[in-house]
């Protein structure tokens, strides 16, 4: 049996999503950390590098608020499939590519697989998680940030050549593998439920709503959105200076090489993933206002001493970086998720999306920056985001929601 827990927690299927985020990011990630490769093999500058992540993102984040309409409305159990073949297609394309427009077309691809496998994956994570939603996100989004930390490691470890990353697409079957389950439950489900599977996820939803948040006036939801996609902004376009350009600024300031450069992504992005998985816990039992507010404001003094910092102390800040402001965006989620119960997929492709295309847009211009100025500006610049967290202070008290609730 999968069900661990006589509420509904369903263990079994919210680990074999987690593994699935897992696997899929571990791919997405290793195109990030190969652009050191990419650049030298192909001849590119900062500003193409970033323009190939922007292409990226688009392909991700553009289609994800669709899918995940399209997902709420016309359930399916073989979705998730789907996705992981556009990844593992993308892949396979990028180890051929032998110019920009083609890199730019191979990852657009691979950016599609990863628009079908959030929205859908963290719409049935909602849907197992017997009302711990909060745990339940953290369960899935812990695996994502882990497998995200390892595409560098993998690709240090592995990857010695462009056609070296083919290879990775054994990680695609992988995560097909670990899908058969969670598959077959959903489809077992749809049959089950039929045309009530809408009604019938609206109604779990509003269930372990915990904080009593749905059913609010409009204009107060779209304002509460509002500022939480603001702090994916904040949050997302500082990350992006470590996704994308975290081992040239190592290479730029301290002279290390690419291997070692990548390791030390990883260790960061690593500890991003532990950070996750404490979001969403804490957000159950002391509210989510509290852990938004922390994970992006708290990370600031680290992130405004990092760009002066020597290599023993950037490692050492980066870590405690990752840790407090990937805790940020489970919490969010889920808060954004128990506004709007009835729409689920559709919240959930709109903030994956949305991170996305903010973490595209930043990565292209934070390129050009690079190319007319230098890497480490671009850092000092950078550090200053985590202040924008501040604006959680106009985030809605949940007594304030309740009694908003309750006038209705």
């Amino acid at each position: 049996m999968l069900r661990k827990s006589t509420g509904g927690f369903l263990f079994g299927i919210l680990a074999a999503l987690s593994m699935t985020h897992g696997l899929n990011d571990a791919m997405q990630s290793i195109i990030s950390a190969i652009y050191p490769l990419l650049k030298t093999n192909l001849n590119l500058t900062y500003g193409e590098i970033g323009l190939i992540a922007l292409t990226y993102q688009i392909s991700s984040s553009i289609m994800q608020p669709i899918l995940g309409y399209i997902f709420d409305k016309k359930p399916a159990g073989w979705f998730l499939p789907f996705g992981l073949f556009c990844t593992m297609s993308g892949l396979i394309c990028i180890a051929y590519a032998n110019g920009l427009y083609a890199l730019m077309g191979a990852v657009f691809v691979s950016g599609i697989g990863s628009s079908v496998v959030h929205p859908e994956a963290s719409r049935l994570t909602s849907l197992a998680s017997g009302g711990k939603r909060g745990l339940a996100q953290s369960i899935f989004q812990v695996g994502g940030s882990t497998g995200y930390s390892l595409g560098p490691l993998l690709a240090a470890l592995f990857v010695r050549d462009q056609a070296g990353v083919a290879k990775f697409a054994v990680l695609a079957v992988l995560a097909m593998i670990s899908l058969i389950p969670a598959c077959l439950w959903y489809s077992r489900r749809i049959r089950s439920a039929g045309a009530g599977l809408v009604a019938e996820t609206a109604a779990a939803a509003a269930a372990s709503s915990v904080d009593g948040v749905s059913a609010l006036p409009k204009k107060t939801v779209w304002f509460v959105m509002g500022i939480l996609m603001f702090l994916v902004f904040s949050k997302n376009f500082y990350t992006v200076s470590f996704s994308n350009y975290y081992t040239f600024y190592l290479m730029s300031k301290f002279g290390v090489d690419v291997e070692t450069s990548q390791i030390m992504l990883f260790v960061f992005l690593f500890s991003a993933a532990l950070g996750t998985l404490v979001g969403g816990p804490i957000g159950d039992k002391y509210g989510r206002r509290l852990v938004i507010w922390w994970s992006i404001l708290g990370s600031a003094p680290f992130a405004l001493a990092m760009p002066y910092a020597n290599l023993f102390w950037t490692i050492v800040l980066s870590i405690i970086i990752g840790l407090i402001i990937s805790s940020a965006f489970s919490a969010i989620l889920v808060y954004a998720q128990e506004l709007l119960p009835m729409k689920i997929g559709l919240v959930s492709g709109i903030f994956f999306g949305f991170a996305f295309g903010i973490a595209g847009i930043s990565s292209a211009v934070l390129g050009k920056i690079a190319d007319y100025t230098d890497i480490q500006f671009v850092y000092r610049l950078c550090s200053f985001f985590p202040l924008l967290g501040g604006v959680a202070y106009f985030l809605p008290r949940v007594r304030t929601l309740q009694a908003m609730k309750s006038k209705r």
